[in-house]
């Protein structure tokens, strides 16, 4: 008798499609295919890469994942709702808000929040659109989001494309930069500062951050290109000993959040943001060069990919 394959069949996806063995988009520890793909499952609909053409798609991936306290201005497209006013997106608001009106008529609008609809940039254009409708009114204060928006504009829709100016702060201070009285926000203000790590964005390279978390220090680099190519790009420069940042520097793995990759280094304890601005740019240059060999993988670079795919972590 033929002796029985355990070999299972291939799964395949298109590019932007949620996989049935990979970690549910909707952040419930789960497979896909155990979750929102599972006939009978949860009705939301996830997407996969939500901030695909938004402007700078990689750093708004990182201050919502990765930076403790970053901004950066966002221009409103003509015929929106209070075209003129000033909007400025967040790393983080105090109690994890949605969006805030200022005391000032300015817009601010969270990242990092408490609830998951499925696709964040929908999530903010509802919770953009309210805070603008109550900015026009004349209201002040915090704007919320406590279910399923349902259709609507995305972010994409509400904002200007372009690069985005980010600045990244050393703590969350810039909460109280234009209040009068801080006393009511102090508490909040140092507990939120204790808990952020000294982080700083380079200025060689788009989108990489270094971040000291005390015991150690990391460089986490989110970058855009499609995930199958990206990973044989950095296959190819680990299997040529190319992928070191700075003197005893490790690549360690990656981040998986919205599609997109962030390769991740640790780094030696007193390395510093200055020290990597030179070797990333150059590591910049060789990655292009890496993205557009388009020779097989050699059996040491398949190696070297099948290492990184395995020390892979998914973030929502």
């Amino acid at each position: 008798m033929a002796k029985k394959s355990r070999t299972k069949a291939r799964e395949t996806t298109t590019p932007g499609e949620v996989g049935p063995r990979q970690p549910c988009p909707c952040g419930s520890g789960k497979r896909y295919k155990a979750c929102h793909g599972a006939p009978g499952g949860p009705a939301a609909t996830f997407v996969n890469r939500p901030f695909e053409g938004l402007p700078s798609e990689c750093d708004v991936i990182a201050l919502r994942e990765l930076v403790p306290a970053g901004t950066a201005p966002l221009t409103l497209k003509d015929g929106v709702t209070g075209s003129g006013r000033a909007v400025t997106l967040c790393s983080l608001l105090p109690m994890a808000a949605p969006a805030m009106v200022r005391d000032s008529g300015e817009v601010w609008l969270g990242l990092q929040v408490q609830h998951n609809f499925g696709d964040p940039a929908r999530d903010l254009g509802a919770v953009l659109t309210k805070a603008l409708e109550q900015a026009e009114r004349g209201e002040a204060g915090i704007v919320g989001l406590t279910g399923d928006p349902g259709e609507g504009p995305r972010l994409q829709e509400l904002v200007e494309g372009g690069t985005l100016d980010v600045t990244v702060h050393e703590g969350f201070d810039y909460w109280i930069a234009d209040v009068d009285d801080r006393d009511g926000m102090a508490a909040a203000l140092e507990q939120a500062n204790e808990a952020a790590a000294p982080t700083a964005r380079l200025t060689s390279v788009e989108s990489a951050y270094w971040t000291n978390v005390g015991t150690k220090e990391h460089l986490r680099w989110v970058m855009p290109e499609p995930e199958d190519r990206l990973l044989d790009a950095l296959a190819r420069l680990h299997a040529a000993g190319k992928d070191d940042i700075a003197p005893g520097s490790r690549l360690v793995g990656m981040f998986r959040a919205h599609g997109l990759l962030a390769p991740v280094w640790d780094l030696p304890v007193g390395t510093g943001p200055e020290a990597l601005e030179e070797p990333a740019a150059q590591y910049a240059a060789d990655l292009a060069a890496a993205l557009a060999d388009d020779a097989p993988l050699t059996p040491e670079e398949r190696s070297a990919r099948n290492g990184l795919a395995n020390r892979q972590l998914t973030i929502r």
